[in-house]
């Protein structure tokens, strides 16, 4: 089953973390799993609740508790590319309920979801969670940050018939809530480095003159040129000023914080995740639990204000093994604080500066999705016929509930859209465009 699903994922083997959860598994009740940002844990936990499912089963069977909706979409995905037969929904905030309550008329054998709709659910009967054995409380430590004490505690209260619960946490826990139900766990630790940076990581600095950082993240980003870098903020607000001083310096970047629309944030996350925009400014909801690969730069725009934020800013690049570069800006007044042990590296910024050229993929957005039973090959087939595309061509595609993007060649993408603009896609005439 494993080597099975492991290629359906394109994965060639599973590493030492995977593998230890996997096998307490087989004879734990309850598992905690302490893991960096970035080392694997959705598929540590994932093929465990694969193999407590039974087919033929009717009823929700597994449920997966996260903090966030994009992490919740994350697993959905995964799970679904797992190719396993089993039906799974996600549940969260800002989603449509009634969409949410005809899938549960015919219930998945997994539901993973955010403390608040999960519960919303079950408060209304529209969940029946009588027949789930098998718990995951994935990012605990970042649903107890975020406030979801309360409704983790009631959810949990009604999950009468649980067997195995598994709790994951990419910090160290001085004691697990009693709420839980985790009883003498067996516990993961891999959390080895008790260093912020990890392997692969090099720690660098530049420092300002004065109180002004923003011409040394201009620099630093011309001198990245198109490499894919996060630059990280501690407030919504400091996004939105950073955000707006790159603009008029004319340097193309997405923006991602806890206060913008749930469309706006996906369509962000899209973009970065295919190549259109190779800056994402962002707070520190970007550090965890998010579908972002390959990336090569991490910035501090401002310091992080603990070990633990700094340590899953960090998790985001040398993922899996590889390397990257984690960047602090300074101004004249800034210390580091005392817990970056590591000396950074000073970095020097080129006399001239030169803009990053055109990303190398733009964003066609569809103003149709999965409710409006349009799939990725619908729209595949629609952009290498109609388009005219090589497949070289067309890069990402990603289909939401009622939109879909899809990344084309920047030196096509003027082309395409006015190729498509009148196409039907499967009898049904939707609005095709270029995503600003």
């Amino acid at each position: 089953m494993i080597q099975k699903t492991l290629k359906n994922l394109n994965i060639a083997s599973l590493n030492s973390m995977q593998q230890a959860a996997i096998e307490a598994a087989k004879s734990a009740s309850d598992i905690v799993l302490l893991s960096p940002t970035g080392s694997g844990k959705t598929l540590a936990f994932l093929l465990p609740v694969l193999k407590s499912l039974k087919a033929g089963v009717a009823g929700v069977q597994a449920m997966i508790v996260v903090p966030s909706r994009e992490l919740a979409l994350q697993i959905e995905q995964v799970f679904k590319q797992m190719n396993t037969g089993f039906k799974i929904n996600c549940f969260y905030g800002g989603h449509d309920s009634k969409t949410e309550k005809n899938n549960l008329s015919d219930p998945p054998a997994v539901v993973v979801g955010t403390p608040g709709r999960i519960a919303y659910h079950i408060r209304h009967e529209t969940m029946d969670a009588g027949g789930i054995h098998t718990l995951v409380l994935d990012e605990f430590d970042k649903a107890l940050e975020f406030g979801f004490r309360e409704e983790m505690s009631f959810v949990i209260s009604r999950l009468e018939k649980v067997k195995k619960r598994i709790l994951t946490s990419a910090t160290n826990m001085e004691e697990i809530p009693v709420f839980t139900g985790i009883r003498n766990p067996v516990e993961l630790d891999f959390l080895s480095s008790r260093s912020p940076v990890a392997s692969g990581i090099t720690l660098k600095y530049l420092r300002a003159e004065g109180a002004d950082k923003l011409h040394l993240l201009f620099g630093l980003v011309c001198k990245l040129q198109n490499k894919p870098a996060l630059v990280f903020c501690n407030h919504r607000e400091a996004v939105e000023r950073v955000s707006l001083l790159l603009q008029e310096k004319g340097l193309a970047h997405g923006v991602f914080h806890g206060g913008m629309e749930q469309e706006d944030r996906e369509r962000s996350l899209i973009k970065f995740r295919n190549g259109s925009h190779r800056l994402l400014v962002t707070t520190d909801l970007a550090s965890r639990g998010l579908d972002i690969p390959e990336i090569e730069a991490v910035i501090h725009y401002q310091l992080p204000q603990t070990h633990d934020i700094f340590t899953h800013r960090n998790g985001r690049t040398a993922r899996m093994n590889a390397s990257g570069t984690s960047y602090l800006l300074l101004s004249a007044a800034d210390h580091l604080p005392p817990f970056i042990k590591d000396q950074p590296e000073a970095e020097s910024l080129p006399e001239k500066t030169r803009l990053p050229g055109r990303a190398p993929w733009s964003t066609l957005f569809i103003a149709a999705g999965k409710k409006e039973k349009i799939n990725k090959m619908d729209i595949v087939g629609m952009l290498l016929q109609k388009g005219g595309l090589a497949k070289e061509e067309l890069g990402l595609v990603e289909v939401l509930d009622h939109s879909s993007y899809a990344a084309i060649s920047s030196s096509k993408i003027e082309k395409v859209a006015g190729l498509i603009r009148d196409e039907k896609i499967k009898n049904k005439k939707v609005r095709i465009g270029i995503s600003e």
